[in-house]
């Protein structure tokens, strides 16, 4: 069998197993059986991955958007390979148990990735997302695997309209309490619910999938722009073509995942995160990201450049535009040119262009509108959207998202109202069972504990609708969406099923919370914590005995390490591409 392609060969590449050879032949006759040419065979293998399914709108664009990616695939003489795999919807698994299976699919994402193209040996990947888990899950199978890689967003969707301003599904979450407190009619709520999400598209605000698409592009995964357009766009197809045609250039230059993905470039991802008040996932998510590599990139390093780095770009839940705004006034690419301009960006980093990042700045030409991106010397604060904070409540950290916060009120005192899973939080909040000037704590939700580490979006919204998100703050082991508003901590850890120490709060205990001095502190003595300690009767017993929780929950890893479950780029015996 000749190797006919002249740009690639084929002896060095993952899909020689399968194309190449007499003793070939059975594996050749199945990509026959589905109209493959000779030529096409003995052209290097792409696997092109989406989460196209219909369960949320996030999703349901990504398999039009392929079919662009497979022409550029096509057009740069590669042969595309489209295949599927899960998601799971925050904004549908919200507020119940199927909140337990959204940070779960990150990993199966990934996991499910890695066993397509260690299958079928294909030789790089483009992969496109739409929902929060699936994009740090591509992402992390990318640099798991090592291979040439492109990743693409699905785009936003476009806001509603109601009665003259933009919604998201941020108000009608916040809708349903005020819908609770009596001051929204159920008329007025059905009307918001049928016209709040008119399109395709990931949430619009600066929400977990927004704001992981912003880091794909600072990371170097995405081609610049890429992730700006809303997803009904059909001009999104050209960032697809795109995309398509710069994986089959990186591939010839043998430009893999990991030579993108450096300790550098994830500290210009977390740059991006904090200057556009990112969602506190970004804590989560890079950690797991940097670990597939090898890499130490926890959430106190992620804390740390949240902490000297101003935040100017005024997008919700904390300000006022969505995705669609930033990207009509130049989108990431001038936030990273800000950014750059008080020397906060790593130019030398390698992107999925096939060029550094420098490089590419150069070539842009708008600059900072000062409405939705404002000029890094005249920021909207002067630190990061979003900070860690640690203490003897929180010895591993613990994370909030302080964009829109007044500088009064960023610092909270209260007693401890201790709620063991969100629902009875919810339920209480619903029934107006606390008091103003409380530190409401929600135990028994970090990743293994929930287990799954569910987002807290219901109860805080409903704290927001009813008028006291100013009026009391949230602490927990488990996660807050992108969308959450007020002052919520989140990713205290160690975990309360880990023995942590807020596993020992009891109601009434006093609890500090500075996000100025970086602090979480709760006002009990070394010795009466281990007094508590000792009487602890151990981790709560969930419902997960078994199936898919259960096995996560058995191998998870805390949440300030990303709450991953597999050692890691670490222990690494193969690199995939050079199998």
């Amino acid at each position: 069998m000749s190797m006919r392609n002249q740009r690639f060969d084929k002896s060095k590449l993952p899909s020689r197993y399968v194309t190449e050879g007499p003793a070939r032949a059975p594996h050749r006759s199945y990509l026959y059986a589905m109209g493959l040419s000779e030529e096409e065979i003995h052209m290097p293998l792409v696997g092109v991955a989406t989460c196209w399914n219909e369960s949320a709108p996030c999703n349901i664009a990504l398999q039009r958007q392929a079919q662009a990616v497979k022409m550029g695939v096509k057009a740069a003489e590669g042969t595309p390979r489209e295949f599927t795999t899960i998601t799971v919807t925050d904004g549908i698994a919200m507020g119940h148990e199927g909140m337990r299976s959204s940070l779960a699919s990150r990993e199966v994402i990934a996991d499910s990735v890695e066993l397509t193209m260690r299958g079928h040996a294909y030789d790089a990947i483009v992969g496109l997302a739409g929902c929060d888990k699936s994009l740090p899950g591509m992402m992390m199978v990318m640099v798991r695997l090592n291979t040439p890689s492109v990743f693409i967003y699905g785009g936003s969707i476009l806001p509603g309209r109601f009665e003259g301003r933009d919604i998201t599904v941020q108000d009608l979450f916040e809708a349903v309490g005020q819908n609770q407190a009596g001051n929204m009619s159920e008329e007025t709520l059905r009307v918001m619910e049928a016209i709040a999400c008119p399109s395709s598209g990931s949430c619009g605000g600066q929400f977990t999938a927004n704001t992981m698409a912003c880091v794909s592009e600072a990371i170097g995964l995405a081609l610049l722009n890429s992730s700006g357009a809303p997803a009904p766009y059909e001009s999104r197809d050209q960032y697809g073509e795109a995309s398509g045609r710069a994986v089959m250039n990186l591939l010839e230059k043998n430009i893999r995942a990991r030579d993108i993905v450096t300790l550098k470039s994830l500290q210009n991802a977390a740059r991006v995160v904090a200057c556009t008040g990112g969602s506190t996932n970004a804590g989560l998510h890079l950690p797991a990201i940097a670990h597939e590599a090898g890499i130490d990139f926890d959430l106190d390093d992620v804390c740390e450049i949240f902490r000297d780095t101003p935040y100017f770009v005024d997008l919700k839940p904390g300000g006022t535009y969505v995705a669609k705004d930033l990207y009509d006034v130049g989108g990431v690419p001038v936030v990273m040119k800000e950014l750059r301009r008080a020397g906060l960006m790593h130019e030398d980093c390698m992107t999925a262009s096939g060029r550094e990042i420098g490089e590419e700045l150069d070539r842009i030409e708008r600059e900072a509108d000062g409405k939705v991106i404002y000029p890094i010397d005249k920021p909207l604060s002067k630190t990061g959207g979003v900070v860690g904070l640690k203490g003897n409540l929180a010895p591993l950290g613990a994370i909030v998202k302080i964009a829109g916060m007044a500088e009064n009120e960023i610092v909270f005192s209260g007693p401890a109202r201790v709620f063991e899973c969100e629902e009875d939080a919810f339920a209480a909040v619903q029934k107006r069972i606390y008091k103003e000037g409380e530190v409401i704590v929600i135990r028994n939700e970090g990743p293994a504990g929930g287990p799954g580490m569910r987002e807290m979006l219901a109860t805080t919204a409903a704290l927001s609708g009813q008028g006291m998100g100013k009026k009391v703050a949230l602490i927990t082991d488990g996660r807050f969406s992108g969308a959450t508003r007020g002052f919520c901590v989140g990713h205290v850890g160690p975990e309360a099923a880990h023995g942590g120490p807020i596993a020992f709060v009891k109601d009434g205990d006093i609890i500090t919370l500075d996000a100025a001095k970086g602090e979480i502190s709760v006002a009990i003595s070394d010795e009466e914590m281990a007094k508590r300690k000792a009487e602890w009767n151990g981790p709560r017993e969930t419902i997960y005995a078994t199936g898919a929780m259960w096995k996560y929950a058995q191998l998870v890893g805390p949440a300030n390490l990303g709450a991953v479950t597999h050692p890691g780029g670490k222990k690494e015996k193969h690199v995939y591409m050079d199998i």
